[in-house]
C-alpha cells in the first residue's frame, strides 16, 4: 500500500489533480524491483497513458521505485512513518468494517501469478476474513517480466535472512 501510496501521490502532483481522484497500484515487493502499472492507472477515469507522455510516465514510475530513499533523506535519519500507519488503519478498517475493498497487500502466493510459497504485493479484496480473495490480473511480458525480477529478489533476501537466522541460532547453540 505504501509503493501505490506514492505512485499514487507522484502522478497527482504531476497532473496538479487530488489524489483522491488517482487509481494506481504496485505490485511486487518492496524496494527497487516494484513493478508499478502505468497501464492500470487512472485519473477520474482516464488512464494516465491519455494525460502524460511516455517519458513523464517512466520519469513516475522510477521516482516510485527511488520513493523510500526520496523519503529517508528528506528525514535525515529513520524512515517513514506515517504513511505504513495510515495503510495498517486502512487495512484494519477494510477487515473490521467487511467492506471488501481491494487493496495491495503482501500476501501469500499458493500459485496466483504462477507464484508459490512467497509473499508478494497484489491486489488483494480485504474483508472480515481477513485476505478474501487474491485477483489476478492479466500481465503483459513485460510487467510479467519485471514481476518476476521483483519475486527474485524476494525470494533472494528471503534466502540471506533465512542463512542469518540460521548462522545465530547454530552460534548460540555451540
Amino acid at each position: 500500500m505504501l509503493d501505490s501510496a506514492r505512485f499514487r501521490a507522484f502522478i497527482a502532483q504531476e497532473l496538479k489533480v487530488s489524489v483522491e481522484d488517482v487509481t494506481a497500484f504496485v505490485l511486487g515487493g518492496h524496494g527497487d524491483c516494484m513493478v508499478p502499472l502505468p497501464r492500470c492507472s487512472a485519473v477520474a477515469g482516464i488512464p494516465i497513458t491519455e494525460l502524460l507522455d511516455a517519458p513523464t510516465v517512466a520519469r513516475i514510475v522510477q521516482r516510485t521505485r527511488d520513493g523510500g530513499a526520496e523519503i529517508v533523506k528528506y528525514l535525515k535519519t529513520g524512515s517513514a512513518y506515517y504513511a505504513p500507519g495510515a495503510a495498517v488503519a486502512e487495512m484494519v478498517g477494510a477487515i473490521l468494517g467487511d467492506r471488501h475493498k481491494i487493496l495491495p497487500c503482501a500476501a501469500y502466493l499458493d500459485g496466483e501469478y504462477g507464484i508459490h510459497g512467497i509473499f508478494m504485493g497484489v491486489p488483494c479484496k480485504l474483508g472480515e476474513s481477513g485476505i478474501e480473495q487474491i485477483l489476478e490480473i492479466k500481465l503483459t511480458k513485460q510487467e510479467e517480466a519485471e514481476f518476476d525480477k521483483s519475486v527474485n529478489a524476494v525470494k533472494a533476501l528471503v534466502a540471506v535472512i533465512d542463512g542469518q537466522l540460521v548462522g545465530a541460532l547454530t552460534s548460540r547453540a555451540a
